[in-house]
């Protein structure tokens, strides 16, 4: 099982504590994921962050819907946290989120590793474009939310 990764890395001219409390909401992720992936939070009530906190979604891929199940698998507020697919799309899905206090902002750091289901090819032919296509999305929503 070949395993894939992806960086990004975004400054925001925001505070620590302001950029960390966004991302600290799960449901803020709607706002973050493109509309073509019709992407919904289906956990029902506030979800709490914490280290064992099991969040269900709904995707789209390719028109195709799709459960999704992470868990919160480190929780260092406002430094870091990490979720792991449990169930989903991915053979393996793991997604450490870190914040850093940087020239009076806030510089956000995504490093993925992820292993399509289908190998080399399907991630060639479209899971490497649909994932660079989301965080691409996701870092234009944020300069958007903290200008």
């Amino acid at each position: 099982m070949k395993e894939y990764t992806l960086q990004t890395e975004i400054w925001l001219p925001r505070p620590l504590d302001e950029v960390f409390a966004f991302f600290a909401e799960a449901r803020n992720l709607e706002a973050l994921t493109p509309p073509w992936v019709k992407f919904s939070v289906l956990t029902p009530g506030h979800i709490e962050m914490r280290p064992g906190a099991l969040i269900d979604y709904q995707i789209r891929v390719h028109g195709i819907p799709i459960r999704w199940r992470t868990e919160i698998t480190e929780w260092q507020p406002p430094n870091h946290f990490v979720d792991k697919q449990l169930r989903g799309p991915y053979r393996l899905w793991h997604h450490t989120h870190a914040f850093e206090e940087r020239d009076g902002g806030t510089l956000c750091l995504d490093h993925v590793r992820y292993c399509p289901r289908g190998g080399a090819l399907i991630h060639w032919l479209f899971v490497r474009r649909d994932v660079e296509r989301i965080f691409n999305y996701r870092q234009q929503r944020l300069r958007q939310l903290f200008p």
